[in-house]
């Protein structure tokens, strides 16, 4: 059901939307900021994005543990039980 130049079609549009012809003077709105921030310059130029990739890394398997511990069927246990009993505390 696609027309046979489809891909033609494809990369002609994404090439289009790529390209700006008169930037915006004052963007007004957030998409218009959006498109027209530096990305590539603050990703290659501030040292904050490398770090938080590798902060990313060496953290999910520690929040995953301690996940895996909350989560435990012991752990669960355990609070309900305390859970219950403030609630027989609280009515009598």
């Amino acid at each position: 059901m696609l027309p046979e130049n489809f891909p033609f079609l494809l990369i002609s549009t994404i090439s289009f939307i790529k390209q700006v012809s008169r930037p915006m003077k004052f963007p007004y709105t957030f998409s218009a900021k959006l498109a027209q921030f530096p990305w590539k310059f603050y990703f290659q130029n501030q040292w904050i994005w490398k770090y938080y990739a590798v902060a990313v890394v060496c953290c999910i398997p520690i929040f995953k543990s301690i996940s895996n511990l909350a989560n435990s069927p012991e752990n669960v246990a355990k609070w309900a039980e305390i859970r219950r009993k403030e609630a027989a505390e609280h009515h009598h």
